[in-house]
């Protein structure tokens, strides 16, 4: 494997998007560029949302746009001993706590507002409990939490020097009440055993990579670097959803729209090319430069391609 690692991790909850495929490009041309190596992780934790061949659509959709990659598809589904033995090793450093609290729990114990995109840091309800305390806990269900310390500042890649902030505290959940490993857990050790180097996601992302990084810390793992890029978003400027009309590429393959044509339109909205036209993914491999990439969110409006 070379040195670099990268990989590409859609969740199959639903189509893949205009705004996915955005990100999916440049993390796929930033490791093509150093020569290095992608893995494709399927990041299917989160089942009540995850739907039926959407995986298989996943796959198709990055075929389609001319992306590929050296290692996978990797299941998380399958790993989830894996994410268990995470656990007990956080469970015999008391770095963790069983936690009974309900969002309504945490919504009224919370002095700040609501974040756009976050919940309010968790108030320290259950943090007097103790790993031994799950088993006295009476028939209710119950989340493992991690005892935040001093939150992290960190180097982006591409967003700078990210300080902490309030938002990014306060104790989270690692292990869900459903008996299912979180979100911020799961990919601390699949891209630590992956051997990962480069994590290239969304900037709605930056609150989950302090967690991460505390997470790292704790299993004695080599943390990636990060690199998080503005998103897409419609004219309200909230990230694409269906509120704004269908932007799956699914739906544009079947209006005849050709991957040359939306790799052209991403290359362009990234800075690589002056106007639209069409590429392919590979021949966009020598374009590829960070200084290019605009510091704004990307605003679609209706469909690009009529």
């Amino acid at each position: 494997m070379s040195a670099v690692v990268g990989r590409l991790a859609p969740s199959p909850t639903g189509g893949q998007h205009l705004g996915n495929a955005r990100t999916y490009l440049i993390a796929w041309l930033s490791v093509r560029s150093q020569g290095g190596t992608i893995i494709l992780r399927m990041e299917d934790i989160d089942s009540p949302r995850v739907k039926e061949d959407a995986a298989q659509q996943a796959i198709d959709d990055l075929h389609w746009l001319g992306l590929d990659w050296d290692i996978g598809p990797i299941v998380q589904t399958t790993r989830l001993a894996k994410y268990q033995a995470a656990l007990e090793e956080l469970k015999s450093k008391e770095l963790v706590y069983p936690c009974t609290c309900t969002r309504k729990d945490i919504e009224q114990a919370a002095s700040a507002p609501h974040l756009e995109h976050e919940m309010p840091p968790y108030p320290g309800l259950c943090a007097h409990r103790r790993v031994a305390d799950a088993d006295s806990i009476p028939d209710k269900p119950y989340a493992w939490r991690f005892r935040s310390t001093e939150v992290p500042a960190y180097d982006d890649v591409f967003a700078g020097h990210i300080k902490p902030r309030v938002e990014y505290g306060g104790d989270f959940v690692v292990w869900k009440n459903n008996n299912t490993p979180a979100y911020q857990l799961a990919v601390v050790v699949d891209d630590a055993e992956m051997g990962v180097t480069e994590v290239v996601r969304g900037d709605d992302l930056i609150p989950s990579t302090p967690r991460q990084l505390q997470l790292y810390s704790a299993l004695n793992l080599q943390a990636p670097t990060f690199a998080h890029v503005p998103l897409v978003v419609g004219t309200d400027g909230r990230r694409l959803a269906k509120r704004h009309g269908d932007t799956r590429l699914a739906s544009y393959r079947q209006q005849g729209v050709t991957p040359e044509e939306i790799v052209g339109y991403l290359a362009w909205s990234c800075g690589w090319q002056n106007y639209r036209s069409p590429i392919t993914a590979r021949e966009l491999v020598a374009k590829f430069r960070w200084e290019c990439l605009p510091r704004e969110k990307w605003v679609v409006e209706g469909n690009p391609f009529r």
